[in-house]
């Protein structure tokens, strides 16, 4: 049947091109499409869901909130896990689904539970469900500020409430309307409010309360619609407009009467345009500012929904007030240039030294050009099925394409076409004509058509086992495999049609049939080297067994993570102050942290978010900030060679002087995809779990210690736990029966008074502004006052707060984190300088040996080490599999036993070369080195194919044994070193590049290389001495069948 293609190919040329142009035309259409991204988003199917309580301590929150909404949420379908963290005044529970389950039917799930719920929640408690958005969905992050010098039209400066209400209403409404935007975050600034501020004394005088100015405001600050008449025909409305539109109208709301004189709101309060109690800032450069972050929807392009935010907030600056200025701080279409720059460069730089190699060693520029074709027309159908498979292009899913690997099935065919034409035309000592031609580049295909096919089978199934792979490590490394499988798809599909009918119409000229210099030069040192091996084929046979030995033995010794470290160009870092610091407190540390930061010259500008910003996808406290150091390009640092490491450890140095704080390095999007995996941003967590809250800080605290002494753990933690300051009011019931106040009276006169309550709102236009009532800011903030603050009585008289309540002033909880229903305290660290496995192996074993829990408490282990592990686990039952196919496969090729298994030796000779060149580079083992490995097995297969398909094919035609072999090898030494110099050469830049994105391509391209190296040696000249010594026995049963047959019918006698 592959004979017949291959005919067909040929007599329909013309139609064959044709189908390729419009294939060619539909990649180019299809590269346009294609979602672009610097590494595969691996976020889970996650929920979460956000629930403001405003006054509620953590212990409350997880009580009151929490626990209701987790065990609601329990028994949902497809649930994975739950985890959550209980701060002051807010829950947030994530709901994790398992994989595969529609995002939408999850919410709805959830919304579903959250309405069961509802009853079983205090009060006024509206839980949230988070925006549709990946964990990596954070793409594009800006600023809104005042130039310098700026000021209003009326002469006054910019005040962040100002700044923050132009991002409310022009920035931020606009931007929402971006295709592929979920959310625009805010934080910084302060939300505009009209503050209503009493006098407690003069509202004790006039016998009123807070709650009477509330009650006022909300029953005179109202439009109301009072239906239609109709007269004359005519429709006539009827409306009763009572709104208030600014302060003279809320001052002139009256609260009551008083002997007939009535006591409005401006006799006993001061109206005011206010700023909200914040939960979160963000500053630029040492000064603060209104920062804004936009979340991409699940499924989005980055890239695109990324260049249409910076398009949009180029056009809103020009609409923004003269002086006041949006512009990006972290814009991700850098990384993802810079990455995918990588990637072209190194395919391009790939696909140049393939060519060159091709056009060497066959010696036909027309012949290395049809080969070298494959390679544009492979990558956009490649692209076209990247597209149809929803594969976005980015690191990992370029990363393993190798165009070497792609060209080795038509280097066969190639190759075997012109040294059959060489050879014919020498024999006729003429030019064939067109016929001729044809038929015998169609011969010369299906001679080798089947070694060449299963090749690239082969290579196909090996990619096998990565599709087995599940959750994180799954996401991470699907791409890859569906990306070379659809490329080797599309190669195999063009060796088939395209490249013998372009040999067939195009390779018309004079072939020559003697090898060029190159290979003339290197068949004279390979016979004799043959020879010498045939001679003595067991010490080689031996001595490749030692070297897969001292392989398999080193290979424990390399290390283990599970993908090396993106560089992205900038730096994360995670600021912790005492837990209970306030918000003007921390935006002073950071001041002066960023200011320090500054003074480096690598560094372009530092920005940072402290707390929470308003839509709570990231729950921090005042005392915690992460800040973004955005570093410059490598050419305009003093020194363009220093290490990144290096200048961590200076910043770090610096900072460590500045007092109050601690600190945790990373970088944006691995601080994110750290957060996606162990639910923490660091590489490594131990999770400790428990009921007491007091014993889980004992016990971390021991395991803090140990994690800390373990070579190689860096920026070591215990999660803040406790230490937040609480102002405790609690009524005496005693006192509260004789005066006859409730419980409620005391609490709502005391969270009017300092937290504040809504009492409407002022419209301007499309723009709405709570009114808040609550005490002046200097009575607020007196805590000692708080005693006098006066509690209205049924009989119009007041009692000081004091009398009524015991107030004292404690440190509780910072913050509760749950699992599954546990609470837990976590321990985090990153890894320095030392492989993960290693690290986690001897923490393991150090935890084991030195903390004693105790009875109910346990400890587990989370991180990206968890994917090595679940992926060896499975690659481990996998991998087998695939290997016995590769096997059945070799055994449906050569019909033999004895010859599938002398080509799977391949194998293991292959990953020799694979560890060695591992450990001379000092790379640990990772999955990307696993990937590798599994492409190094199928080109090692394909080799031995090659050859040892032609030997079987002499051996057929009559050639005895050793003759076999020797003229084997020698006819397929060409073949056998352009497949394996054109897929070792493709992944030379792969390995040599330092660009963006490079250290994940460069285990993979390492493994490759170093196998490719042995792999060919070791087929070249092991598997002519493995041949011919399993085949030995054949050639003594031919001798003897020779023999034998003499004896039996003699040669007659000569003639006299």
């Amino acid at each position: 049947m592959l004979e017949r293609i291959v005919g067909l190919s040929i007599r329909q040329r013309w139609f064959v091109l044709a189908l390729v142009a419009l294939f060619s035309a539909i990649g180019v259409w299809s590269a346009t499409r294609l979602p672009i991204d610097a590494v595969p988003d691996i976020t889970n199917v996650q929920v979460q869901i956000n629930t403001e309580a405003a006054g509620y301590s953590p212990l409350e929150s997880e009580q009151r909130i929490t626990f209701p909404i987790e065990t609601v949420i329990a028994g949902i379908p497809n649930l994975d896990y739950t985890r959550s963290i209980s701060r002051y005044g807010l829950s947030q529970v994530t709901v994790v689904f398992k994989d595969g389950t529609d995002i939408f039917f999850a919410r709805q799930l959830v919304n579903e539970r959250i309405q069961q719920v509802k009853s079983q929640l205090p009060e006024g408690i509206e839980p949230q469900m988070g925006p549709i958005a990946t964990g990596l969905g954070e793409i594009f992050m800006f600023a809104i500020e005042p130039e310098p010098g700026a000021r209003k039209p009326d002469g006054s400066e910019w005040t962040p409430t100002d700044l923050r209400t132009l991002s409310d209403w022009v920035v931020r409404p606009q931007l929402r309307t971006i295709p592929g935007v979920a959310e625009v975050n805010t934080v910084g600034g302060y939300e505009r409010q009209y503050h209503v501020t009493p006098d407690p004394m003069q509202l004790a005088a006039m016998g009123l309360s807070l709650s009477d100015v509330v009650e006022a405001l909300e029953r005179n600050n109202a439009n109301r619609g009072a239906g239609y008449v109709e007269r004359g025909g005519e429709q006539i409305l009827i409306r009763v407009p009572g709104q208030a539109a600014n302060e003279a109208d809320l001052g002139g709301i009256v609260i009551a009467t008083r002997g007939g004189v009535p006591i409005r709101v401006s006799d006993v309060a001061q109206i005011s345009i206010g700023s909200e109690l914040r939960s979160g800032a963000a500053t630029e450069n040492g000064k603060e500012i209104v920062l804004g972050t936009v979340l991409m929807l699940t499924g989005g392009n980055p890239s695109v929904v990324a260049q249409a935010s910076a398009d949009k907030l180029e056009q809103i600056t020009a609409s923004l007030p003269e002086g006041v200025v949006a512009h990006p701080l972290y814009d991700r279409t850098e990384l993802v240039g810079r990455t995918i720059a990588t990637v072209e460069k190194n395919l391009a730089e790939g696909a140049l030294l393939v060519v060159v190699v091709l056009f060497l060693l066959l010696g036909n520029l027309r012949a290395a050009l049809i080969t070298a074709a494959v390679i544009p027309i492979a990558m956009l159908m490649t692209l076209t099925g990247m597209l149809a498979t929803r594969t976005s292009a980015n690191l990992m899913s370029l990363g393993a394409l190798d165009f070497g690997l792609i060209v080795d099935g038509a280097v066969i065919i190639v190759e075997n076409c012109l040294r059959r034409l060489g050879e014919q035309q020498h024999r006729l000592g003429r030019l064939l004509d067109r016929e001729e031609r044809f038929g015998l580049v169609a011969s010369a295909s299906a001679e080798v058509i089947r070694p060449s096919i299963f090749g690239i089978i082969i290579i196909t199934a090996v990619y096998l086992p990565i599709f087995a792979l599940e959750g994180i490590e799954g996401k991470t490394f699907h791409p890859m495999a569906i990306t070379v499988v659809l490329a080797l798809t599309a190669a195999m599909i063009l060796s088939l049609t395209l490249v013998p009918a372009a040999v067939a119409m195009f390779v018309t000229g004079k072939v020559e049939e003697k090898e060029n210099r190159v290979m003339r030069w290197i068949s004279t040192r390979y016979a004799p080297l043959l020879d010498r091996v045939l001679a003595r084929p067991k010490p080689v046979v031996a001595g490749a067994l030692l070297l897969v030995a001292l392989a398999g033995a080193g290979a424990t010794r390399l290390g283990s993570e599970f993908i090396p470290q993106l560089d992205e160009g900038d730096i994360a870092m995670h600021a912790l102050r005492i837990p209970g610091t306030s918000l003007s407190q921390s935006i002073e540390m950071q001041t002066a942290l960023e200011t320090r930061i500054r003074q480096f010259p690598e560094v372009e500008r530092v920005f940072a978010k402290i707390g929470t910003p308003d839509v709570a996808t990231d729950p921090m406290p005042p005392s915690v900030a992460d800040n973004f150091i955005m570093l410059k390009p490598r050419e305009d640092w003093p020194d363009p060679r220093k290490p990144r490491d290096q200048l961590v450890a200076e910043i770090n140095a610096a900072v460590d002087q500045i007092p109050g704080n601690n600190y945790e390095f990373t970088q944006p999007v691995q601080m994110r995809m750290n957060e996606l995996i162990a639910g923490v941003r660091a590489d490594v967590a131990v999770k400790l779990f428990g009921d007491d809250l007091d014993q889980l800080i004992a016990s971390g605290q021991a395991l803090e210690e140990v994690v800390s002494s373990v070579p190689g753990a860096a920026d070591v933690k215990l999660e803040q736990v406790t230490g937040l300051p609480v102002l405790s009011i609690v009524p005496r019931r005693e006192m509260l029966a004789s005066y006859g106040v409730s419980v409620e009276t005391v609490q709502d006169i005391v969270s009017t008074a300092t937290g504040g309550q809504n009492a409407g709102q002022v419209f301007d236009g499309d723009r709405r502004f709570p009114v808040v009532v609550r005490l002046p800011e200097s009575l607020r903030t007196d805590l000692d006052g708080l005693q006098n603050l006066p509690v209205p009585l049924a009989n119009g008289a007041s009692v000081p707060l004091g009398e009524l309540a015991d107030i004292s002033l404690s440190s509780g909880p910072n913050q509760v984190s749950r699992e599954n229903g546990k609470r837990r305290a976590v321990i985090t660290a990153n890894v320095r300088d030392r492989d993960l496995g290693s690290f986690i192996d001897e923490l393991q074993s150090r935890i084991g040996e030195e903390v004693e829990l105790p009875n109910g408490y346990y400890v587990e282990y989370g991180g990206t080490f968890e994917q090595l592990q679940s992926a060896a686990t499975r690659l481990s039952i996998v991998v087998p599999l695939v290997l016995l196919l590769i096997f059945g496969l070799l055994y449906t090729l050569f019909r033999s036993w004895r010859d599938a298994g002398v080509v799977f030796t391949g194998v293991p000779l292959a990953l020799t070369g694979g560890v060695a060149a591992l450990a001379l580079r000092d790379i640990p083992f990772s999955i990307s080195a696993g990937v590798g490995f599994i492409a190094l097995s199928g080109v090692a297969v394909l080799n031995g194919v090659v050859m040892l398909s032609f030997i079987s094919d002499l051996r057929v035609r009559g050639e005895n044994l050793l003759e076999a072999i020797r003229h084997g090898a020698l006819t397929r030494l060409r073949p056998v070193l352009m497949t394996a110099l054109v897929a070792s050469l493709g992944f030379v830049p792969m390995a040599l590049n330092v660009g963006a994105g490079s250290e994940v391509q460069r285990p993979l391209a390492t493994v490759v290389i170093g196998g490719i190296l042995s792999s060919t040696i070791l087929t070249l000249l092991v598997l002519p001495a493995l041949y011919w010594l399993v085949h030995r026995r054949d050639r003594d049963e031919e001798a003897r069948e020779f023999a034998e047959s003499d004896r039996q019918s003699p040669l007659p006698a000569p003639p006299l």
